[in-house]
């Protein structure tokens, strides 16, 4: 398949990783779309020195490549595709990047002529940091000619592609939520936690990773279940209870410590599981 010319609308922390990585494979990024303030201009001056291309408003760009990669916030893709819809979109390709929302988003392409999908790549994107995109899933749903060209995408930049349906999103987003935002949301959680024991919390991150790390490997190598281990493993109750005792000085705390027991009693080995299912439950309505 010819390589498509692309168009990013969006210069942001996606937008950037994309065209970046894009432009290293091969793939000419064309155009650079961005809003006319200050701090946009100033991200698609940055991505114009690395990718190449030409730098273009919202209203004047010419929107003339192969492919449009809309990459902007959720909120704002149906607002984004709505500005260019008395544009040209036959036989042209429309992708966005919402982990959570279809490709029906992009209605008014699909309806002018365009083959449309969306295609969510599985990492995090977060400022002064690039990631590359080489080994990564990519989930995708769509058109089935624009699904054809983000299989080829996918795997020239060295990615996975996973084929979604509609009614998949949601829950594939849900995923994707609690593999990363909510993972650091537990971490900051735990570096409340080691407040209690009289930790600072940059010394309480630096001492947490080797066994975070070293964790990873092990669910990574052995799976969640030869994985787990702690006082849950055990059924060691009267830990537990400690535990629940000391954190009712950080309530939200005590919450998502009760919430991961509750989930850790139904999906992973546990020694004396009734007793343990009686004694989460009853924290829960406390």
């Amino acid at each position: 398949m010819k390589r498509p010319s692309v168009a990013i609308v969006g210069p942001g922390r996606l937008g950037t990783a994309l065209a970046v990585s894009l432009a290293q494979t091969g793939y000419r990024i064309s155009e650079i779309i961005s809003r006319q303030d200050r701090k946009s201009l100033a991200a698609t001056r940055r991505l114009l020195r690395k990718v190449g291309g030409h730098a273009a408003h919202t209203r004047p760009a010419r929107l003339d490549p192969d492919l449009i990669w809309f990459c902007v916030p959720d909120s704002k893709i149906a607002d984004a595709a709505r500005e260019y819809s008395d544009r040209d979109w036959k036989g042209k390709v429309a992708f966005h990047s919402s982990g959570v929302l279809t490709s029906d988003v992009l209605q008014l392409p699909r309806d002018r002529g365009a083959s449309v999908a969306s295609v969510h790549p599985l990492m995090t994107f977060v400022r002064d940091s690039v990631p590359q995109l080489s080994g990564l899933t990519f989930a995708v749903e769509g058109d089935p000619k624009a699904a054809r060209v983000a299989r080829h995408i996918v795997r020239d930049l060295g990615g996975e592609m996973l084929l979604l349906r509609k009614q998949d999103k949601q829950a594939y987003h849900a995923f994707a939520t609690m593999i990363s935002p909510l993972l650091v949301s537990l971490l900051a959680s735990a570096e409340r936690v080691a407040g209690l024991a009289g930790i600072p919390r940059q010394q309480a991150r630096r001492r947490m990773l080797p066994i975070i790390e070293q964790t990873l490997r092990n669910y990574a190598q052995l799976g969640p279940d030869k994985a787990f281990t702690g006082p849950f493993v055990r059924g060691d109750l009267e830990t537990i209870g400690v535990h629940l005792q000391t954190l009712t000085a950080l309530p939200a705390a005590r919450e998502a410590y009760v919430a991961l027991a509750k989930a850790a009693v139904e999906f992973l080995p546990t020694r004396y599981r009734s007793k343990l299912v009686a004694l989460v439950e009853s924290q829960s309505t406390l």
